[in-house]
């Protein structure tokens, strides 16, 4: 019987790290950077916090599972407190996906790091093999949040990104029709559409960031 996962059982344990570390630090890295700006809600709402439970959002979780991508509870943002809207604005909105993409280095290094030193001939095949299954789903899903939070769509960061870039006219009438997209974008993650849409350019861009990061850790690892 064909499983209804994205993952195979046995990965589950992994991903449920993985994903905690994932979405709890990108949610924080937003709240922060919000913080450092002069907006404290989402502190005063316990966002600003490493704990796993602030951030979870249930239906993201899930679909993480089922479709391979999902989301985390938004940070709330309240502009008003900005002295620049804009400028920090697009820095909160970045602060997320590059958190993604930092800590899916940093999972990669770590590993060079354990290969390259023969740490791991020291450990049981087992605790190896999971090892290599923990970096590989820490890694993957971290690069895979990076590009997907980045799409242009609502509720999604890039969006955000574009809607600070753009002019208060342009913005407006962005917020107006956003309902509309949200239905859009709910159509092209949860429908085949994404095979032909989304799962394309995460696909893509996941490829050029793992050569990349192969690239500037190639001086360390062992050959």
């Amino acid at each position: 019987m064909e499983s209804f996962l994205a993952f195979p059982l046995e990965y589950i344990p992994y991903v449920i790290i993985a994903l905690m570390i994932a979405f709890t630090v990108h949610e924080f890295a937003h709240a922060y950077v919000a913080y450092k700006f002069g907006d404290s809600t989402a502190k005063d709402q316990g966002r600003l916090t490493l704990s796993p439970l602030a951030h979870l959002d249930p239906f993201g979780t899930i679909l993480i599972f089922i479709a391979g991508f999902g989301w985390a509870k938004p940070v709330p943002v309240n502009r008003f407190y900005f002295k620049n809207p804009r400028l920090a604005g697009i820095l909160v909105s970045v602060a997320g996906p590059l958190s993604n993409l930092v800590i899916a280095f940093i999972g990669m290094a770590m590993f060079v790091v354990l290969a390259s030193t023969n740490v791991l001939s020291f450990l049981p095949v087992y605790m190896v093999e999971g090892l290599e299954q923990f970096f590989t789903i820490l890694i993957n899903l971290n690069i895979l949040l990076f590009i997907f939070n980045l799409l242009p769509l609502p509720p999604l960061d890039g969006y955000r990104i574009i809607q600070d870039l753009v002019s208060a006219n342009t913005r407006a009438k962005m917020t107006q029709y956003e309902n509309y997209a949200i239905v859009v974008f709910l159509i092209l993650v949860i429908t085949p559409l994404d095979q032909y849409t989304i799962h394309p350019l995460i696909n893509n861009g996941m490829e050029i960031i793992l050569t990349l990061f192969n690239l500037i850790l190639s001086p360390f690892i062992a050959k």
